[in-house]
């Protein structure tokens, strides 16, 4: 085989850990692990919603050989050079997971290389664009015949999960309850106050139920818990939340933990992917996002939670909303417009439910209050058939797997045809 090189745009922590991860390694299952034939790199393009720990996490993938971070990417794009002069086969492809499409087309051109889109919800370019992998049969209806024969509809890498671990809850003894309060300052601020407070008062009236915090892989420990203290963070007290500390353990053997002033203990856990611990929860209580696409694919109840106690909190908007939330001065006032927009208009905003085009899961939005969130989740811990029920429609709307190996097969042949 001559050898190739297959460069991998991205850009996001939600793109970086759900859509690479499962490419890469299909491609390698399909490809081979001969670095001499088969060079995998990944170029990551700038996101508002990066943590900087982007390329470290695609770097750890052992099916990757090199990355390039995303403060790089306009030099790249405009002159075909990376930061340390990497070197490019004669033959290779281009795969687009995350960023603007506009994006392979040049880079494809600069390069000589084929290219292949991964085109989630709509597909442009087309006329550029060797190949689309779609997620839906819906992204190409509204594309001219004559490029129909470049779209395959492959699925959601997002339910890749599934395709290696399936849903464990009925064999768990330990009732475990997962919270997600997400990776970036926006939502932190709000959903580690509102989840402990939760936690706490559940475990008040069910002393026996375990917590635990799957850490994003984006967002370290001492950021987590500055979230948790009431000196750092004004929502503390608006929720009610006695606040938390860090306690690492100088033994290995135990995870790190959130203790809260009521004395429980919040399990963290840096697993990565946490699907396995995923599996085990009873029920999580969630934020919108990528979180809630690997919940289902999981097949794990959940309750999403968006709290508004204070709009211009909510500044993580993609595009023109959020740069003009996050202007210096104008950004508070600018950010209340947006969301209460958004809260008047907002449509479905779990992945399960949109997927279903209706609330298979519980979407909480407005001045959320533990008390109350807590009722709900105590109910449905004693009301195991209505956990089943919500399971079972999961189950039902997360689709097939084989996303990722599908989107392979559209590389492999953009190989053979260069």
């Amino acid at each position: 085989m001559t050898p190739v090189d297959i460069l991998i745009l991205s850009n996001g922590p939600g793109e970086v850990t759900t859509w690479v991860r499962p490419v890469v390694k299909a491609l390698r299952e399909q490809l081979g692990n001969d670095r001499s034939t088969v060079r995998i790199s990944v170029i990551l393009s700038p996101c508002p919603h990066a943590s900087g720990k982007e390329a470290a996490i695609a770097l750890s993938y052992p099916e990757v050989d090199r990355v390039q971070g995303a403060e790089h990417f306009w030099q790249f794009l405009l002159w075909g050079k990376t930061v340390d002069n990497w070197d490019w086969r004669s033959l290779g492809v281009v795969v687009f997971l995350g960023g603007d499409q506009f994006f392979p087309v040049v880079i494809g051109k600069k390069l000589g290389y084929k290219t292949v889109i991964y085109a989630e919800w709509d597909a442009r370019w087309y006329s550029f664009i060797d190949s689309f992998g779609v997620m839906t049969p819906k992204v190409a209806e509204r594309i001219p015949q004559k490029y129909a024969h470049k779209f395959t509809v492959v699925g959601d890498l997002m339910l890749e999960a599934q395709s290696s671990l399936h849903t464990q809850n009925s064999g768990v003894s330990t009732e475990i309850i997962g919270l997600l309060p997400g990776s970036k300052a926006a939502k932190l601020a709000q959903g580690v106050p509102l989840t402990l407070a939760i936690a706490e008062y559940i475990h008040a009236k069910r002393p026996q139920t375990k917590f635990v915090i799957p850490v994003a892989p984006t967002l370290d420990l001492q950021t987590l818990a500055s979230f948790a203290d009431a000196q750092k963070n004004p929502f503390i007290k608006t929720f009610g939340c006695s606040g938390a500390s860090l306690i690492v353990s100088e033994d290995s053997q135990h995870h790190p933990l959130l203790k809260t002033a009521n004395g429980l203990n919040i399990e963290l856990s840096q697993a990565t992917p946490a699907y396995k611990l995923l599996s085990q929860c009873r029920i999580c209580l969630t934020t919108v996002g990528a979180n809630t696409a690997e919940l289902g694919a999981l097949a794990v109840p959940m309750i999403v939670l968006l709290p508004t106690q204070q709009l211009d909190a909510m500044r993580s908007w993609d595009g023109l909303p959020g740069l003009l939330a996050n202007l210096p001065g104008l950004g508070s006032t600018f950010a209340k417009v947006i969301n209460w927009l958004f809260l008047r208009r907002k449509g479905l905003l779990a992945w399960p439910n949109i997927w279903a085009q209706s609330e298979i899961v519980p979407e909480l939005v407005g001045h959320l209050q533990a008390p109350e969130i807590g009722e709900m989740v105590l109910d449905l811990l004693t009301r195991p058939e209505k956990l089943q029920e919500m399971q079972l429609k999961l189950r039902n709307v997360r689709g097939e797997a084989g996303a990722a190996q599908k989107l392979a097969n559209l590389v492999t042949a953009a190989i053979e045809l260069a």
